[in-house]
């Protein structure tokens, strides 16, 4: 079974897309799920720390092989253009242990909007920056939150699932949430 590495919401910050790297490689996971919002900050956001979306998305190619992304709605065509894995998809269906992981950015389809998804699916998006691992209607709704630009409160956050287990953890490896696919 594959341990798979979600983020979500880089916006362009050099500083914390290395930071989440070394995480990624510590976790030792086999791929990294971009929950969208890769390169820019958006008009509503400050800039973030070290923002530099042309240096962002050189790291980002050297990872082509392990990426798997969806678009968020601060990426554009013109990021595509930059970025040599696929960024245009609204969403993205994955298999994993006989359940299916739509994965989104959250502008679209999120916990207020669900998509049509099966008793024991999962539905796991970024964009709010806010982390969550619930059940509703038997659907399983998570955001790994952001690495960049948390909000509420919340700590910059990444997603681990392995074995069944969804974990959201801050940078410091301290899990913040946690569901597991099997209850």
């Amino acid at each position: 079974m594959n341990k798979l590495f979600f983020i979500s919401d880089i916006h362009g910050s050099l500083y914390y897309l290395k930071k989440i790297l070394e995480i990624y490689e510590s976790e030792k996971a086999d791929y990294i799920i971009i929950l969208g919002d890769e390169l820019y900050h958006g008009p509503r956001n400050p800039l973030p720390k070290d923002y530099n979306p042309k240096e962002v998305s050189q790291i980002l190619n050297t990872y082509k092989d392990k990426i798997i992304a969806v678009r968020g709605n601060c990426d554009s065509e013109v990021d595509q253009m930059v970025l040599e894995y696929p960024v245009m998809d609204t969403y993205s269906i994955f298999l994993y242990n006989n359940r299916r992981l739509f994965l989104t950015h959250g502008h679209v389809y999120n916990r207020d909007k669900l998509p049509y998804l099966n008793s024991g699916d999962a539905i796991i998006y970024g964009h709010t920056h806010i982390p969550l691992a619930e059940k509703q209607n038997d659907i399983f709704v998570i955001n790994p939150g952001s690495i960049s630009m948390p909000k509420e409160g919340n700590p910059n956050s990444y997603g681990i699932l392995d074995d069944d287990i969804f974990k959201v953890k801050d940078l410091e490896g301290n899990t913040i949430k946690e569901i597991s696919f099997n209850k």
